[in-house]
């Protein structure tokens, strides 16, 4: 409110003179005048100050988020920056020779004691490390590592119903789930290292040489 008009409004209402015993008559508009300035003079006191601290509010919240915004980012950009010099162990680890396993042997590597993580698809060994994030310990489809995991990928089943402690022939799967059982070796041998063969009881192993492992491993690359 302006003082002008704070001073009309006051004089609007004293504008009626009052008079006095001697017949004199006294407008309070002086006084009205001057009492109107200092209650406008307070209220735009109060309007500037109101505006002030808003601003400041404004200001105290703009930077309160930009705070919680480093501290929720930045540091993890710190974290990452931190990490970036040290290798994954799918990297770390050298490249598996050829060889054969059994049931028992596979199981030691489930990525719980042993880094590496294998897994066995249509009688055949993959070296999923590199994908440990989905088949680690922690991941989605650990259940599958250190195991045969041919019926539970032609199932789809990721419950340990789908795990068998002996050798599985998957004798009892029907022509639709082989086929997906196929399916699944032909992609893991796209994306995966092809290790050696999941060994049937009483079965020995196969003697690979170093030229059929180097063999192997560039036609995976």
């Amino acid at each position: 409110m302006a003082a002008g008009d704070g001073d009309v409004k006051l004089s609007t209402l004293g504008s009626g003179s009052e008079s006095g015993s001697d017949g004199s008559s006294e407008s309070p508009g002086g006084a009205g005048a001057e009492g109107g300035g200092w209650a406008a003079a307070a209220l735009a006191l109060l309007t500037g100050g109101g505006e002030m601290l808003l601003n400041v509010v404004l200001v105290t919240l703009v930077l309160l988020g930009a705070y919680r915004l480093w501290v929720r980012w930045g540091r993890r950009g710190l974290g990452a920056g931190a990490g970036a010099g040290e290798e994954s162990p799918a990297t770390s680890l050298p490249r598996m020779k050829k060889r054969d396993f059994s049931l028992e042997q596979l199981r030691q590597y489930d990525g719980s004691l042993n880094p590496r993580i294998l897994l066995a698809v249509n009688g055949k060994v993959f070296d999923v490390t590199k994908g440990s994030k989905f088949y680690g310990p922690a991941g989605p489809y650990g259940i599958f590592a250190g195991r045969d995991a041919s019926r539970g990928l032609a199932t789809f089943c990721l419950d340990k119903d789908a795990l068998r402690d002996e050798y599985d022939d998957l004798s009892d799967l029907n022509a639709v789930q082989m086929e997906s059982v196929r399916e699944w070796e032909m992609q893991f041998k796209e994306k995966y290292d092809y290790v050696g063969r999941l060994l049937k009881p009483g079965e020995e192993p196969s003697e690979y040489t170093d030229e059929e492992d180097t063999k192997d491993h560039n036609k995976q690359d």
